[in-house]
């Protein structure tokens, strides 16, 4: 087990820390970071919050989701609603988004990216005009199952959102209520939860261990007052050099 220096501080102090940790890896190609986690953990939330301070340090930031590369609903529940195996095995398009958007961005790529291929509002294919990154840009993706085997030598730098399961429960219902008021369906958010939801990640630790491929844990249970791990000796990629000595916290 690597070692790991731990701290826990305010919501401020994290993205401060965060925001260091990727000033200290450095890529000949831009930097790209991996913000993993089940979900309703906050990983969106905790990729917006830092692209804003790296924006305001004249970082230029790309900001993308596993969200825009999921396949079509028919084939995504083609093994039922509720089907763990289909949430992590058939949802997204793995392969898409190496092609547009980790490997241009990755060693010896062209930097030419897409962030998207799909429209989850309308169920169709997205084509969004092809962009270059400067060499220096951050790349910060969230989404579910980043550090399964088939992306994990994509990133240059992996965060893990940890939550308890029991507790990503309770902030989707809450999620749920907050968009759609007395109209929306707990019953039915919470059995997709616990139906689908929380197997697929259940599996996705029992197979592909994404705890032990972070380089930071950020503890996110406690909003205001996160806690968080930094891993010290991050594994060395093509063209990446690394002096990495972030704080992070134990549970």
């Amino acid at each position: 087990m690597r070692e790991a220096a731990m701290d826990q501080g305010t919501r401020g102090e994290l993205i401060s820390r965060l925001a260091e940790a990727i000033r200290s890896v450095t890529t000949a190609h831009p930097l790209r970071v991996a913000i993993d986690g089940p979900p309703a953990a906050g990983k969106t939330t905790l990729a917006d919050e830092l692209a804003v301070v790296l924006r305001a340090q004249d970082r230029d930031v790309i900001r993308a989701t596993i969200d825009d590369f999921l396949f079509p609903r028919a084939q995504r529940y083609r093994r039922g609603q509720y089907s763990a195996e289909g949430c992590y095995f058939d949802a997204h398009d793995h392969a898409a988004l190496c092609r547009v958007l980790l490997d241009p961005l990755g060693p010896g790529g062209d930097r030419r990216f897409q962030h998207a291929v799909y429209d989850r509002d309308t169920d169709t294919p997205s084509s969004p005009p092809a962009t270059t990154a400067p060499a220096d840009a951050v790349l910060l993706f969230d989404g579910v199952f980043l550090l399964r085997p088939e992306l994990i030598d994509r990133w240059d730098l992996r965060i893990f959102v940890s939550v308890p399961f029991e507790q990503t429960v309770d902030r989707a219902r809450d999620r749920g209520t907050a968009l759609a008021g007395s109209t929306a369906d707990t019953a039915e958010i919470e059995r997709s939860w616990r139906n689908r939801y929380i197997p697929s990640q259940q599996l996705y630790f029992a197979t592909a261990r994404p705890t032990d491929h972070a380089d930071i844990i950020v503890y996110n249970d406690q909003l205001q007052r996160p806690t968080w791990e930094g891993r010290l000796g991050l594994r060395k990629s093509p063209g990446r050099s690394a002096s990495f000595d972030a704080a992070a916290s134990a549970t």
